[in-house]
């Protein structure tokens, strides 16, 4: 894929994400997809099947309201992704933070590996510890 592709490919990953849209992400991740969120109690998860109740829970606990790009890396079918997320937390369990709530910002960055124009590998870092200073338990 070529960076326009893999553009195309994140930014209607995280559309779907945004709408708490479950269909709409997996339809843009292999069948066979490795998702790690690090620092989550879920671990590595592989495959879509194995996905689906990451985002379902993700998607209950997490309303989002914007995120802010700030550099994009590319190489063969690949892509590091840094951005600001902004939005609420209803529980950050997600991130291993259990019964925290409120209005959060935060670094993420992903790791996307693309393949047969999909997301084959999400590996994504986020700032826990700036999410737990803005959250209540």
């Amino acid at each position: 894929m070529n960076r326009e592709e893999m553009d195309a490919m994140l930014n209607d990953h995280f559309m779907y994400e945004a709408t708490d849209n479950v269909e709409g992400v997996l339809s843009t991740l292999t069948d066979d997809v490795r998702h790690d969120v690090t620092g989550s109690p879920w671990g590595t998860l592989v495959g879509k099947d194995a996905v689906r109740p990451f985002y379902e829970q993700l998607f209950r606990d997490l309303k989002g309201e914007g995120v802010e790009p700030i550099a994009r890396s590319y190489g063969d079918d690949f892509m590091i992704d840094e951005a600001i997320w902004t939005g609420h937390l209803a529980d950050a369990r997600v991130f291993g933070l259990d019964g925290r709530s409120g209005h959060v910002s935060f670094r993420l960055l992903h790791v996307l590996e693309f393949r047969d124009g999909k997301i084959s590998r999400e590996n994504v870092w986020s700032d826990v510890a700036a999410i737990a200073a803005q959250t209540e338990a």
